[in-house]
Order: C-alpha cells, then sequence, then structure tokens
C-alpha cells in the first residue's frame, strides 16, 4: 500500500527497528521478526514478548526462548525486559546485543522505580543498556541517565504530550544533562552537613 509510512522512510537514509510489540508468546515474536526480515527489513529487532495483559510486563521465559533462537538465526536482537538483573544477564548469554529494561511499566510515565535495579544491570553487562518504558518526563529522563545507561528509548512522553516538540527539545537536554552528570561523578552523599567554605582563619 504506497499510502503507508514506510514507502515515504527511504532505508537508505532512516534506520527502521521493526517491534515485536504485543505478541503473548515466543513462537509469535519469532515469526513477526522473521515476517519483518522477509518484508526488507534490516536484521536488528526490538523484542517484546508480553507476559500480562494488564501492566504488559514481560514474559521473561518466553523473552529467553525467542532471543535465543532468534540470535542463532543471525538476528541483532534488543531485548525488551523487565529491571531483574538475572534476567538480563541470561538476555546477554543467549546472544541479545542490547538489553533494553524497564523503568515503570509501558505508557505509565512513572519514571524510574529502582535506580539500584538498573545501575546494577548497566554495570554488570557488557552489551549495551537502553532504559525502555515508563519515563514520562525531562527530569525523568535526566535520573535515568545518571545511572550510566547507554540511552533511552521513548515514546508516550512525547506523543502524548501537549507540546511534542517541546518536550521532545526537553528530553534533548536532559538526557545530555544526565548523562554529563554521570560522566562527572556525583559527590557523595553524606548522612551529616559538610560545611563548603573553609572554617581556618575565621575570628573567634
Amino acid at each position: 500500500d504506497a499510502s503507508g509510512i514506510l514507502h515515504h522512510l527511504p532505508p537508505d537514509k532512516h534506520f527502521l527497528l521493526s517491534n515485536t510489540a504485543g505478541c503473548y508468546s515466543a513462537d509469535e515474536a519469532i515469526r513477526y521478526a522473521r515476517l519483518a526480515r522477509e518484508a526488507g527489513f534490516n536484521d536488528f529487532i526490538k523484542l517484546e514478548v508480553i507476559g500480562d495483559q494488564e501492566t504488559l510486563l514481560p514474559d521473561t521465559a518466553g523473552l529467553l526462548e525467542a532471543t535465543a533462537v532468534l540470535a542463532a538465526e543471525g538476528f541483532k536482537v534488543m531485548a525488551y525486559t523487565n529491571d531483574d538483573l538475572i534476567t538480563a544477564l541470561r538476555l546477554e548469554d543467549a546472544g541479545a546485543v542490547a538489553v533494553m529494561p524497564l523503568a515503570s511499566p509501558i505508557g505509565s510515565g512513572l519514571g524510574l522505580i529502582n535506580p539500584y535495579f538498573i545501575r546494577t544491570i548497566k554495570a554488570r553487562l557488557s552489551v549495551p543498556v537502553i532504559v525502555d518504558a515508563g519515563v514520562g518526563t525531562a527530569s525523568d529522563a535526566c535520573l535515568v541517565m545518571e545511572q550510566g545507561v547507554d540511552g533511552i528509548l521513548m515514546n508516550t512522553a512525547l506523543a502524548a504530550a501537549d507540546d511534542p516538540v517541546r518536550m521532545a527539545r526537553a528530553m534533548r537536554s536532559a538526557v545530555e544533562a544526565g548523562r554529563d552528570a554521570y560522566l562527572a561523578g556525583r559527590m557523595p552523599r553524606r548522612e551529616v552537613a559538610v560545611p563548603s567554605s573553609p572554617v581556618v582563619g575565621m575570628l573567634g
């Protein structure tokens, strides 16, 4: 159908990432990935296997199964998962080229619920870690990037904003600020106040 958006996005100018969103089993996700490649997409696939219709949380068993099958077939699997370290490590072992843990459930806009879990996943994995789902506004994006991750994938935060273009600008600035803050290294948290000005030489 010439009215479809793909006819207006030449693959030599745009990198198109196919997605198995809406799949509720490994078999479904594998079939959709194969169909995408046959339709002319590249080997990269954002792999989703949803386990619960209400929360849209991933089915980790199905995700691991689909990752192993597709990686063996030459797909470059970017696996959407929960913020569980063990699952992330197993996805890397199964051949995922990137692991994409959620900040919070898809479309919720709740922001980063478990910074420690995301930080730990990033510290333990060798493949890129891209946070996917739950980022609602610029402060969320900044906090996510401060955990040291390689990037953020976002959709609803932009599409559902009153001014999507302005929100996109805010997100870009927030991502850059969060990355700079991570690279700069934050001061340690302390339970007591520490004076920022010297006290030596003060008049008694």
